[in-house]
């Protein structure tokens, strides 16, 4: 799309009328709450999903590259926040052995055919939950700040054409787009250093909507455990550091990524994006989205020919409702209607069995907490909050607490691991997987527990090598993202994390 076309589309929403999309919000949310009461999004089963961010790198020198629209289009993958972006969405499964099988092989299957047309371009895709190379010639600062004004719209030079994308750039919300993390700044016009950072997105369809207060607790009790399983990105690209590097290799977090999303797109005194309250009943949640800040508004005139077209606006401002665990209620048809929870906190995985067993682990924990009524369901909300940034701080390395199947409070990190991991496998075998499929989807996260190592303590420990033995901290962080693509180019499609770790 050409920017003066682009420009003329972002003017158009911009003149939206503010006061006329809240209304519409208002009586979507009145009818909403009402086929809510009627049972409408009730299911009789749970329900997994998947969505995986990847990033592109040139094939032969690792460098973030750009990736030609035709080529999402062509694998199916679509677009997200930045050039370099592509995101793959699962087809909803029923949790079970056979939904849970189909929901890796349809990563595999469709990740395998996007890798051999990136090959054929030149770029190989990347599951990662940070990039640590700009493009050939730049510099991260320049590839995430560079914008350009056309005809008043300020437009980020490498951002997708998604107009609510960049959209955000002109609107008040812009003013604080900023990427404040430990060690780093970045001053930018546009929400484009969000892209710095990919993730994957468990999603998990709960029964009874009426039941999603009590398993979003529980979600929010597993958030810090399960993140410190995850952590991922522990190093920024080296040219956006203001710290010297001994500090940033002692100090930076095991999950820069949360930084990121939390400073660029957290206006100040107006958090988007955080750990999320608990809520008391579903149309509460509801009613959160609905007085969530509005980004950009967009009166929404063509119907797509969905169920949920009737809350349209509704869904527009839950677009921007971004929370690390949030609720989510909608449905193509009346049938698929449903109430689901989109569990957020986890960054990029090196493989495909590494993101498919915290979508096990999180299914099974959603299955079997709420039906056994564990009792880390009544540790304080603050204690959760608190365990969720410890562990993007510290990892594995981080005091988590636990309130055990006894009711104590611990935390000894071994009974808390024991005890997550017995309980989702307990929640995936009541759905009908194996034992022996069971163990082996959380196989992965048990191997890091046991060894105590995380991609993110990889990292670091790779590049303190070569920045101990005389490389230059940007050589050091540059060969760890080369070892880290080399490693993955023979394990992402069906091998896992700890095929890495045959030094054990």
């Amino acid at each position: 799309m050409a920017g003066s076309e682009l420009a003329a589309r972002v003017r158009e929403i911009l003149e939206t009328d503010a006061e006329a999309f809240a209304d519409r919000v208002e009586r979507e949310v009145a009818e909403l709450k009402q086929e809510l009461s009627a049972g409408t999004f009730d299911n009789p089963q749970g329900v997994v999903g998947l969505e995986y961010e990847f990033y592109a790198v040139d094939a032969e020198t690792d460098a973030l590259a750009r990736v030609p629209r035709r080529l999402l289009e062509y694998v199916g993958f679509e677009k997200e926040l930045g050039l370099h972006n592509a995101e793959m969405q699962t087809s909803p499964q029923p949790l079970s052995g056979y939904g849970l099988r189909a929901q890796e092989a349809e990563v595999q299957a469709r990740l395998a055919a996007a890798q051999k047309v990136a090959v054929a371009e030149g770029l190989r895709l990347v599951s990662d939950a940070m990039w640590a190379r700009p493009p050939v010639g730049e510099t991260a600062g320049s590839y995430l700040a560079d914008s350009i004004e056309e005809n008043g719209v300020r437009l980020a030079t490498n951002m997708s054409s998604t107009v609510r994308y960049q959209a955000m750039a002109n609107t008040e919300f812009s003013a604080d787009m900023a990427l404040d993390a430990p060690g780093v700044e970045l001053d930018a016009d546009t929400v484009m250093p969000e892209s710095l950072i990919t993730s994957i997105q468990p999603h998990y369809q709960v029964p009874q909507a009426d039941d999603l207060p009590t398993y979003f607790r529980y979600a929010l009790r597993v958030a810090g455990p399960l993140l410190a399983l995850g952590v991922n990105s522990p190093l920024f690209p080296p040219d956006l550091y203001v710290d010297d590097p001994a500090t940033v290799l002692a100090d930076s977090p095991a999950e820069s990524r949360i930084y990121v999303f939390e400073s660029v797109l957290n206006p100040e005194g107006d958090p988007k994006v955080r750990f999320p309250r608990d809520f008391t009943d579903v149309e509460e949640a509801v009613d959160r989205v609905a007085a969530d800040t509005t980004v950009v508004p967009e009166l929404q005139e063509e119907p797509t020919g969905r169920f949920d077209d009737r809350f349209t606006h509704y869904r527009h401002k839950h677009g921007s409702y971004w929370r690390w665990v949030r609720p989510v209620i909608e449905g193509a048809s009346r049938n698929s209607a449903n109430a689901r929870i989109e569990f957020r906190p986890i960054g990029g995985q090196p493989t495909v069995r590494d993101s498919v067993a915290f979508l096990a682990a999180f299914a099974g924990l959603m299955e079997s907490l709420p039906r056994l009524e564990h009792p880390v369901c009544s540790q304080s909300w603050e204690t959760a909050e608190e365990n969720f940034y410890a562990a993007a701080n510290d990892g594995l390395e981080a005091e988590l607490r636990w309130i055990t199947a006894d009711g104590d409070e611990t935390t000894d990190h071994d009974v808390l691991y024991s005890e997550l991991l017995e309980y989702a496998r307990d929640g995936l075998e009541g759905r009908g997987v194996t034992p022996e499929d069971a163990n082996r989807y959380l196989r992965p996260l048990r191997e890091r527990i046991d060894r105590g190592i995380t991609p993110a303590s990889w990292k670091r420990e790779r590049v303190r090598d070569r920045y101990e033995a005389g490389a230059s901290f940007e050589e050091a962080v540059w060969g760890m993202q080369t070892e880290y693509i080399a490693a993955q180019s023979d394990t992402l499609i069906e091998g896992c994390f700890a095929d890495w770790l045959t030094d054990g």
